[in-house]
């Protein structure tokens, strides 16, 4: 599935001109993955700006490997932390890659980009006539609105109304030029397409809809980006009788579970195991309903989740994920898991799981308690995102719950986390994986204009080895843009 079919002259010399009048210089895909490739001078510009300011030279943050500071940092290796057996209660080793240290504090920003800048450099998008629109059911929209700031482009944002007050204060602080909150929560992900499709009919080509849901640039960047630093980090990790085990991923876009096609061709033994909110398995048992797991989007099979790749699913108490969340950030819970044995270094880093992240923690757990894992396996699982985007919720449920002692501590420690057995959990045999697949039928034939031909070749092993090898055809465009501009030669 080739994303850039032609090249539009036209469109293409009006963007560059707009690049240029507004500074705006485009890394390759090549650099975010690599970002020593990054020439010295953008460096040097970097030094002087906020993680998060809406500045152009912030696309060259769009990578695993920012330093952790909020202002002036460079880049390092990576992001991660372990896990330790006080806190899983399994001898596996899990490992979480840290998302806070994106600008917007989520990887999402880098979906964005794969999906915008594409077309943005082929000139298939047009930003002097075009709106970007973003449908998510929160960060994804919060980077596509982020990468518009940053490549002068304007941002329309569709989330669920029931999403965290963060996000939408957010999208209007960096200006985003609409903002449409539809009916629901996290898993009314039908109420946003109805919303585009809206969109569609009474703006025509006025808008351009970056859906992440089938947009294949979002699994392109996590295959190459987030494939890409996990096979780093196993190599710095390892031990002389390690095996690479498992990835664990939320399905939610099945942008960020793209990372195991990647893995897969590196460790073709290891297991994908995608997790969803039990309140809502659609994946387990095709199954529906409302949670509380901010950041999945659930009730259909994304178009771009490879489920032929996929070996388990595990559904997810949302329960779990909000009592491990007061555990995890309040004084009493901190306090009991350091009586654990789990080192404060630890403990004063689990602010960096949100919602989502704690869910993936839980995943992984429970992967290896079915499959027996030992101290020699090793987990990877992404922190999509951290607390620092779900204060109102922490408010919330303090407000409902009460107060959070050491007795909840304990409770909630025995219950979610000694407690984490097997179930809900599904293995998946080949038909299992086809049916999965041929029930995207429901969602991308008969409501979203998808035809049976397409659906088919999804199933496909070669579709996708095709589709994500395209990270060097954009770099090219991306290169031949820049140099366009002459913005670069200019530094």
């Amino acid at each position: 599935m080739r994303i850039i079919k032609e090249i539009n002259e036209k469109v293409l010399e009006k963007t560059v001109q707009r690049a240029r009048e507004r500074n705006v210089i485009i890394p390759t895909f090549a650099e975010q993955k690599d970002p020593t490739k990054v020439p010295g001078k953008i460096k040097d510009r970097l030094k002087e700006v906020g993680l998060w300011d809406i500045d152009p030279i912030n696309l060259f943050r769009i990578t695993w490997k920012n330093e952790p500071k909020e202002k002036g940092g460079l880049y390092n290796e990576g992001n991660w932390m372990e896990f330790p057996p006080e806190l899983t209660g399994v001898d596996a080793r899990i490992i979480g890659l840290e998302g806070k240290w994106f600008p917007t504090g989520s990887h999402k920003v880098g979906a964005g980009f794969g999906c915008l800048v594409p077309r943005l450099t082929s000139g298939n998008f047009d930003p002097t006539t075009q709106k970007a629109v973003w449908p998510s059911t929160g960060n994804y929209c919060r980077g596509g609105a982020f990468d518009c700031a940053l490549l002068a482009c304007p941002a329309v944002a569709i989330l669920p109304e029931g999403m965290s007050k963060e996000r939408f204060e957010w999208l209007r602080e960096v200006g985003t030029d609409e903002i449409f909150a539809t009916p629901g929560c996290e898993s009314n992900v039908k109420e946003i397409y109805d919303k585009c499709w809206e969109l569609r009919r009474e703006r025509g080509d006025g808008v351009v809809i970056f859906n992440q849901f089938d947009e294949f640039g979002n699994g392109i960047w996590h295959y190459n980006m987030t494939g890409g630093i996990l096979e780093e980090i196993w190599n710095k990790e390892k031990r002389p009788d390690s095996r690479f085990a498992a990835y664990v991923s939320a399905t939610g876009s099945a942008g960020t579970i793209a990372a195991g096609d990647y893995l897969r061709t590196k460790f073709p033994h290891m297991k994908v195991i995608a997790t969803e909110a039990l309140q809502c398995p659609t994946l387990l048992l095709f199954g529906f309903g409302g949670h509380r797991i901010e950041g999945i989007g659930d009730k259909h099979i994304p178009w771009i989740h490879n489920v032929r790749n996929t070996d388990m699913i595990c559904a997810i108490d949302d329960e779990a994920t909000i009592r491990l969340m007061r555990l995890f950030n309040e004084d009493a819970g901190k306090k009991f898991l350091e009586k654990q044995g789990v080192k404060t270094e630890i403990v004063d880093k689990l602010e960096l799981l949100g919602i989502s992240s704690i869910c993936n923690l839980v995943a992984a757990i429970k992967a290896a308690k079915y499959y027996e894992l030992s101290g020699r396996d090793i987990i990877f699982t992404p922190l999509t995102d951290s607390m620092e985007l779900y204060g109102s919720r922490m408010e919330e449920y303090k407000e409902k719950y009460g107060t959070f002692d050491a007795g909840s501590a304990e409770r909630v420690y025995a219950r979610y986390i000694k407690g984490i057995g097997i179930d809900n959990m599904r293995e998946l045999n080949y038909y299992d994986q086809k049916s999965i697949h041929n029930f995207k039928y429901f969602t991308w034939v008969e409501q979203q204009g998808k035809t049976v031909e397409e659906l088919n070749a999804l199933w496909e092993p070669d579709f996708w080895t095709e589709t994500f090898d395209q990270a060097d055809e954009w770099d090219k465009l991306i290169v031949e843009f820049n140099e366009r501009t002459g913005l670069l030669k200019k530094l």
